[in-house]
């Protein structure tokens, strides 16, 4: 299995009156690594992208240990648990060489922004799934 990897650095305003991240960031932090490993799929043209675009369906973050502010920036690990039909369910740790922070789980749909309707992943976007794909 082949993970994509994103650097996430920490932003002073990521954190809470208790000195570590916000919970609510981490939401944050694996929809930026989302975004950026697609970002070689997403066509170029605005309209395009609008009918090949994903939606969120579920978002569910187990946290594991509290994640202090600091310079370094924390892994965001993405990996592929299926993509069938119009159903894509990615799954996501937030950590670092030694630590797991959270682990999650997106499930998401392929949608067609333009006529608000679900639709099929199309071959081109199976195969550069396939790559991060657990089995």
């Amino acid at each position: 299995m082949y993970r994509y990897t994103y650097q996430c650095p920490l932003r002073w305003a990521d954190m809470d009156a208790y000195g570590h991240i916000n919970n609510a960031k981490f939401l944050q932090y694996i929809e930026e690594a989302r975004t950026r490993m697609v970002q070689e799929l997403m066509p170029a043209d605005e309209s395009e992208r609008r009918r090949h675009a994903f939606v969120v369906k579920q978002s569910v973050i187990d946290y594991k240990t509290p994640l202090e502010y600091r310079d370094e920036p924390v892994s965001v690990d993405v990996w592929v648990i299926t993509c069938r039909g119009a159903r894509l369910e990615l799954g996501y740790a937030i950590r670092d060489g030694v630590t797991t922070y959270a682990e999650a789980v997106t499930k998401m749909a392929a949608y067609n922004l333009e006529t608000s309707t679900p639709r099929r992943i199309s071959e081109a976007e199976a195969d550069f799934f396939a790559r991060y794909s657990v089995v």
